[in-house]
């Protein structure tokens, strides 16, 4: 097991950044991390709640709920913390919903996977949420990709980039991790839920909008079909992080395996594997109800990994630090 420590609480009434009372987050999860390319680092966060907040697990809707709120630091000495500076605001100053849900009647809510920068526009992969089902279990209706080009402030998602739900509920690009390497983006996809395995697309930087031109990878090669692609990293694979370490000089997954209750770290030499075992980086029984484990961008060149790490109990997210003795 890796050396992990638990480093702050960045949300909630009793953090060092009081969500509650500045930006009325009082309770919330995942905090997916990405560099914005303006010295900053974007932190997307998912279902959120302020006043009238059950506080324990999610809800109630009633408690000013927002589906993701999206916040900004600049800290660069993580060992002190991760401070939220600002959020976009909605017109009371506090923290506002930023990726809007679908006019349809079968979305539950909208929750973002991922983010990434690229020429000074946001892409963030979302997942149209069509109904909860029991721990680890959900059902969508698709997954798609957001942008911004006004810093995050408002989004659009492009009918183009979505990989739609099919009856049988097993599109494998339904939650996933975006990665850059070259000229390509990298979509590391799963299934809806926590438990299936990860599958791997891929796009030219110029054309990651137009979902038809994604080819998978396959044990033969890339294929267009989306269905052809085999897995790249066993599940169960839930809120998956991906991103190069130039320390090691490999590439790092963080993700839950559920229900095995850890947070596991694998590496590759190469974007599309192999990949090692998973090493257990944070184990559930220190911190029970454990999700998530996203990256920070900024902490990428050295013996320590920083990542934020959501537990259900507190609905709130917390800042991690492993230290990669692999």
């Amino acid at each position: 097991m890796l050396e992990t420590e638990l480093i702050a609480k960045v949300t909630g009434a009793d953090s060092e950044n009081r969500t509650d009372q500045r930006f009325a987050v009082h309770g919330t999860d995942l905090g997916i991390l990405w560099d914005g390319g303006d010295g900053r680092v974007f932190v997307l966060f998912g279902d959120t709640f302020g006043e009238g907040w059950g506080g324990d697990g999610g809800g109630p809707n009633s408690a000013d709920w927002r589906c993701n709120v999206l916040g900004f630091s600049t800290t660069r000495d993580l060992d002190k913390g991760l401070e939220l500076e600002t959020f976009v605001p909605r017109e009371d100053g506090k923290a506002g919903q930023v990726i809007e849900r679908d006019e349809r009647r079968d979305e539950v809510t909208v929750i973002p996977n991922s983010g990434l920068a690229i020429d000074g526009v946001q892409y963030v992969h979302y997942m149209s949420v069509r109904e909860w089902g029991p721990p680890g279990y959900w059902h969508t209706n698709y997954s798609g990709l957001a942008v911004s080009g006004d810093g995050g402030v408002t989004w659009e998602k492009p009918w183009g980039a979505r990989w739609i739900n099919r009856a049988e509920r097993d599109d494998p690009f339904q939650m996933a991790a975006l990665a850059r390497e070259g000229e390509y983006a990298y979509l590391f996809g799963t299934t809806n839920g926590r438990h299936g395995d990860a599958y791997l697309a891929r796009a030219p930087i110029g054309r990651m909008l137009d979902a038809s031109a994604y080819e998978y990878r396959t044990e033969s090669g890339w294929s267009p079909d989306e269905f052809a692609a085999t897995p790249v990293l066993r599940g169960p694979v839930g809120e998956l992080s991906v991103a190069y370490n130039t320390y090691l000089g490999k590439w790092l997954a963080l993700h839950l395996d559920d229900p095995g209750g850890a947070i596991l770290l694998h590496t590759a030499d190469n974007i599309d594997g192999p990949w090692s075992p998973g090493h257990i980086a944070v184990p559930g029984r220190e911190f029970p109800g454990l999700y998530g484990g996203y990256l920070h961008p900024w902490a990428l060149d050295g013996p320590d990994i920083y990542y934020l790490m959501s537990q259900w109990g507190p609905y709130n997210v917390f800042l991690m630090r492993t230290r990669l003795n692999l």
